[in-house]
């Protein structure tokens, strides 16, 4: 049976630029309520070694991935076996990377694309040509703590938007691009997966990240779904759905406050839930924090995508707390 189970899927070890061991991050994420991590080591997949058997200790999911870390822009690179060399990865030939990749298996994302670059931080800031968007799997649109304030964020976001109203169909996910283990007060957010637990738990993370069964919080987990009288099934994030135009169609999108309880504090309040899609916000409903459904109706008319967007204070801040995926219109 699917659920939805929270991960982390930018870390760094001291075989990179981290300050901890690969153990020690499995057991901060397992404090931290995480199902799993994928380590992403910058341009090195050599602190994977201890991977299996770290991962039976801590009871924590590891994914296999790798950061390529390049004068023009970052990327991440999950579920290789096999290292995939960045270093002729010019920046107009970065697709050559991401084929090497996919033969693989594997996805590629996008890693905090309009942070400052250098030389505070080399080669953070996205400069790579993309010729066809079709090809990249996903866009970390959130990245570091309490990423929802992070000004470089709020343009990560709305590129993604940009990139779903041109028709790609591109998965966003958060990565707090963790360096160390040390305490932290700000508020983490996890990205969710829908998933099978079991011991192809990678293979399934995988593919729910290529197939948008994703959302991501800070608090309580959004889950939306689309009914409509002619499909005769709910459609939820990732979905395609084939729908008659103009057709008037349920909107649920439900607030899971059990997801990750204990591991976030925001206080009891009424939160706003955006209906939001390639024609901007539709509506504005209302969900308490401590968990329902709100449930609307909506004409398909013109609509490509839907996705439910959080609003709430959480550490003091009025913010977007968390979002889905998108279900697709067709």
């Amino acid at each position: 049976m699917k659920r939805w189970l929270p991960f982390e899927l930018h870390t760094h070890t001291f075989h990179s630029d981290g300050k901890h061991s690969l153990r020690e991050l499995a057991i901060s994420a397992r404090n931290l309520g995480l199902h799993g991590i994928a380590l992403t080591d910058h341009n090195t997949m050599t602190g994977l070694d201890e991977r299996d058997r770290i991962s039976a200790e801590t009871g924590v999911a590891i994914i296999r991935g790798l950061e390529w870390t390049t004068f023009f822009g970052h990327m991440v690179t999950l579920g290789i076996e096999k290292y995939v060399d960045w270093r002729n990865l010019s920046p107009f030939h970065l697709h050559r990377g991401i084929r090497a990749v996919h033969e693989q298996g594997g996805i590629v994302g996008v890693a905090h694309p309009f942070r400052t670059g250098s030389p505070m931080c080399t080669g953070c800031y996205w400069e790579f040509e993309v010729s066809d968007w079709h090809e990249v799997d996903y866009f970390e649109v959130w990245s570091e703590t309490f990423p929802s304030i992070v000004r470089s964020n709020a343009r990560a976001f709305a590129k993604w938007t940009d990139l779903l109203n041109a028709g790609y169909r591109i998965s966003a996910t958060c990565g707090r691009d963790w360096h160390t283990s040390d305490p932290i007060s700000e508020p983490v957010a996890a990205t969710f997966l829908y998933v099978r637990d079991g011991p192809d738990l990678e293979r399934e993370a995988i593919e729910a990240i290529r197939g948008g069964k994703v959302a991501v919080s800070m608090g309580p987990l959004p889950v939306i779904e689309l009914v409509c009288p002619s499909t005769g099934r709910p459609f939820g994030a990732g979905d395609v759905a084939d729908v008659t135009p103009r057709t008037e169609c349920e909107v649920r999108i439900r607030v899971d406050a059990s997801a990750r309880a204990g591991f976030w504090n925001m206080p009891q309040q009424m939160l706003d839930v955006r209906l939001a899609g390639n024609t901007g916000v539709l509506q504005t409903l209302r969900v308490p924090s401590s968990g329902g459904e709100a449930v609307t109706r909506v004409v398909l008319d013109g609509i490509s995508w839907l996705r439910a967007e959080l609003f709430g204070t959480i550490a003091g801040v009025r913010t977007m707390i968390g979002f889905t995926n998108p279900v697709y219109v067709r």
